[in-house]
Order: C-alpha cells, then sequence, then structure tokens
C-alpha cells in the first residue's frame, strides 16, 4: 500500500495526479466534458500503483472521477451560462432521461461485463466524429428531439457515462448538435447535463461502495478522498479558463478540434476493447 512508498514515489504521484487535472479540467469547460475521459485512465493506473484491491480500481476510478466532475462541471456551467449557451429546457426534457440512465446503469457496473458495450461506444463514437467533422454548422435552431429519441438516447448515454466514470458530452454535444444546436450552446448544455451526471454517479458509487464495505484506504465508499481533494482546485480553475477559451474560437474549427477529440478518444477505446 501506500503507506510503504517513499517520499520520491509520493511526489511523483502527485505530479501526475496534479498534471492530469490541467488537462482534465481545461478540456472540461472547453469541450463541455466532466474531465473523466482523461481523469479515469490515469486514476486507474496511480490506484493499481498504489496497491489498491483490483477487484476495486476500476470502480474507485468511476467514483473518485464523478466527485472530481461535480464542482468542475458547476465552474464550466456558470462560464458557459454568462456567455449564454446554455439551453435549460433540452436539460430538463432530456436530462432527466440521462440521469435516468446513470442510475440503472450504476446498479450494472459492479457486475456487467463492458467488453461488447466499450466495442459499441467506439464505433458510436467516430460515427459521430465524422458528423461533426464533415456536417456545416447549422445558424439556426431548428429542434426535431422527439420524446422517443430523447428517451432512448438520454438513457444509452446515461448507462454508459456510468460506466465509464464520463460526464457523457463526448456524446450529448455531437446529439445536441444534430438536432440543431449551434457548437457553442450544445457544449454549454452538454456540460449542464453532466454535472446531472456527475451528482447521481457520484452518489451511487458512494452507496455502493459504503453497501458493500469495501475498506479502501482514504476512501469513503468507491470515492478516494486525497485524489479529489487535489484534483478539485486545479480542474475548477482550468474549467473556467478552457470555458473562456471556447468562446472567443469560431464555431467551425470547435466542431472539427471536437470531432478530432472524438476520433482519439474512440481509438483509445477501441484498443481497450481488444485487451480487455
Amino acid at each position: 500500500m501506500i503507506e510503504a512508498f517513499g517520499t520520491n514515489q509520493i511526489l511523483f504521484f502527485l505530479l501526475i495526479m496534479s498534471v492530469t487535472a490541467l488537462f482534465a479540467g481545461f478540456f472540461a469547460g472547453f469541450f463541455g466534458i466532466g474531465g473523466g475521459i482523461i481523469t479515469v485512465p490515469c486514476l486507474f493506473y496511480i490506484f493499481g500503483a498504489v496497491g489498491i484491491d483490483k477487484s476495486f480500481i476500476m470502480h474507485l476510478a468511476v467514483g473518485t472521477s464523478f466527485a472530481i466532475i461535480v464542482p468542475t462541471a458547476m465552474m464550466s456551467v456558470f462560464t458557459h451560462y454568462k456567455h449564454k449557451a446554455v439551453d435549460f429546457g433540452v436539460v430538463k426534457t432530456y436530462g432527466i432521461f440521462v440521469v435516468i440512465g446513470v442510475i440503472i446503469g450504476t446498479f450494472f457496473a459492479a457486475s456487467m461485463n463492458t467488453k461488447s458495450l466499450v466495442l459499441f461506444f467506439s464505433v458510436i463514437m467516430y460515427l459521430l466524429a465524422l458528423n461533426l467533422i464533415f456536417l456545416k454548422d447549422k445558424t439556426k435552431i431548428k429542434l426535431k428531439f422527439t420524446l422517443l429519441q430523447r428517451t432512448f438516447l438520454g438513457f444509452i448515454v446515461g448507462f454508459v457515462s456510468s460506466l465509464m466514470g464520463i460526464g457523457g458530452a463526448i456524446m450529448n454535444v455531437p446529439i445536441l448538435k444534430f438536432v440543431g444546436y449551434t457548437i457553442n450552446k450544445a457544449i454549454g448544455s452538454a456540460a449542464s447535463i453532466g454535472f446531472l451526471i456527475a451528482v447521481f454517479g457520484c452518489l451511487g458509487f458512494l452507496i455502493s461502495g459504503i453497501m458493500i464495505k469495501t475498506h479502501i484506504p482514504f476512501s469513503t465508499g468507491f470515492i478516494n478522498i486525497p485524489a479529489f481533494l487535489i484534483f478539485i482546485p486545479i480542474t475548477i480553475v482550468m474549467a473556467k479558463v478552457g470555458a473562456t477559451t471556447v468562446h472567443k474560437m469560431k464555431r467551425e474549427i470547435i466542431a472539427k478540434l471536437f470531432g478530432l477529440f472524438l476520433i482519439i478518444i474512440a481509438s483509445r477505446f477501441l484498443y481497450e476493447y481488444f485487451n480487455i
């Protein structure tokens, strides 16, 4: 365990956490994501290196990621809101179905075989990325977001997000843009939905970890306290920087950058699929 580590090793892991927090926070604000897509794999590596029970490493990484996303998403949403880039209407009419998917997903997280889900996730990411890169930006919102679409897509986004420890924006931004939102408003609204995902995901992993009595060092349920305390101040500041930066750029550039970002993420998950 970490008690057996020397000062240099502890400082090294603190440095890794800090650098990870810088990137996770900036991308959280810039792309409206929770940052979990960066945080989860890094925490997975760190927790494994310090000797956390392998049976709970992924759960701890995901739960801690959700806890970190909550305040980070709040800062991101607040900044996007100041730029009038948040549609709370879609947050209410679509976000509720996302939350349902998150709640159900947290109950399955401890027992599901996610290999097929990872493949599905990768394929969808590639499709959404191509849509963002090649679809022209719409200057006027023409929403055609039916109840069936909101229910199905919301549940899938919430369910997948709960298993991956992410805020769901890597799926919600392309979805909202496809139904007619500008890239800026899609990012701002996705950040708001990501906040809901993080809150319910955090509660789910906190409660489930307590219920099965994991007794993981320096953790409450599936949330690691030291990692949470290190990430929070850095990600909050960087989320504001990222959210401010994105509103100074052209919409077409942002959309293409997000599309390329999704291709990188999809490729990483496809790699994970063949190595599970």
